[in-house]
């Protein structure tokens, strides 16, 4: 294995690890479920979607985790506030976010996301697309479609979505599908969202599954990767991509607790051979990674060598999972670095 791979793998451990609690995620079979699974269902057809509880991640989460970066915890909610400023939507306000992405190949090589946001909270959601008209100062147009109206805000400079979702845009589209419930995405997503609202185009039950295994989880998602996908990834080591190659589901979930934050990611392989490559694959490159670890000083050391010492990795048929834990003040100093 060469130092090139392991370059390219060790972050990939280390973001895993980062991202758990002291506990280990689990998969549980679920009698009744998810509330979020009602919004999750009202976004159009994708190829990947994901579910978010907003109010806990803003209010409950981050602060923790960023307890001991206060820089960086300023930063956050300065673009939470320009977000609002911007716009004139408040993400706090906001209970739960449902994504939904399209892939798009442009060019060869390439892949593009198409992605359209479903917000659900304790907010009137007619209120809050006119205070939008209002910070966006004159800067907008709109569209009819099916019945709703479709606000089209120009922004100057791009900003993230939500203040905190690394999608930055340009020209944001909004409109509301009902009182409580608010669909934002570019013009053309947007119209997709009111297509499903109205009972088209629902064909995402399998991506719900898996993304709402985990009812507890601040984020759960669910993908399909096809081989054009995983190719466009340039991962750039041969023996690696041909493991990945095999896998045509992921998801995942990222829990927390008090002091920890968990993570669980999945993936399901063409066969039970793919999954159990792909597995002993990543036990190797556990083992190499661990060989590595005195390189690693500070806190990414610190942040390694919980996650590695936590790693687990099981394969199920034609199913890999992986679950680690780490303490969420071993996450703080490493955000945005």
């Amino acid at each position: 294995m060469t130092r090139k791979t392991l370059r390219f793998v060790i972050p990939i451990l280390v973001f895993v690890v980062a991202l758990q609690t002291g506990g280990l995620a689990q998969t549980r079979r679920r009698t009744s479920p998810p509330a979020a699974v009602s919004l999750l269902s009202s976004l159009p057809e994708s190829d990947a979607i994901a579910q978010v509880k907003v109010n806990s991640l803003l209010n409950e989460v981050m602060p923790r985790v960023l307890a001991n970066n206060t820089v960086k915890l300023a930063e956050l909610n300065a673009n939470i506030d320009n977000f609002k400023n911007r716009t004139g939507l408040d993400p706090r306000a906001f209970d739960q976010v449902a994504l939904g992405v399209r892939y798009t190949y442009p060019s060869e090589g390439v892949t593009k996301l198409v992605t359209a946001a479903l917000a659900k909270g304790t907010f009137s959601a007619g209120a809050l697309v006119a205070a939008g008209r209002l910070a966006a100062n004159g800067k907008y147009r709109e569209e009819k479609y099916q019945g709703k109206t479709i606000y089209i805000f120009t922004l100057e400079d791009s900003i993230r979505l939500f203040g905190i979702i690394d999608l930055k845009i340009r020209e944001l589209a909004a409109s509301p599908i009902d009182n409580n419930t608010l669909a934002l995405g570019d013009p053309i997503s947007i119209r997709t969202v009111i297509e499903a609202a109205s009972g088209r185009k629902r064909t995402n039950a399998d991506l719900i599954n898996l993304a709402s295994r985990d009812p507890n989880a601040i984020i759960g998602f669910g993908c399909n990767l096809s081989p054009q996908v995983i190719d466009n990834m340039n991962i750039g080591n041969s023996s690696f991509a041909g493991d990945l190659s095999g896998i045509r589901q992921a998801y995942g979930s990222i829990t927390t607790t008090e002091k920890d934050v968990e993570v669980f990611l999945g993936a399901k392989a063409v066969n039970n051979d793919a999954a159990r490559n792909l597995g002993d694959t990543l036990e190797g490159l556990k083992q190499f990674g661990a060989l590595f670890l005195p390189r690693l000083t500070g806190a990414k050391g610190v942040l390694a060598k919980s996650a590695l010492t936590n790693l687990k990795i099981v394969t199920q048929a034609n199913e890999l999972q992986i679950h680690t834990a780490v303490a969420q003040s071993d996450i703080g100093p490493l955000v945005g670095n």
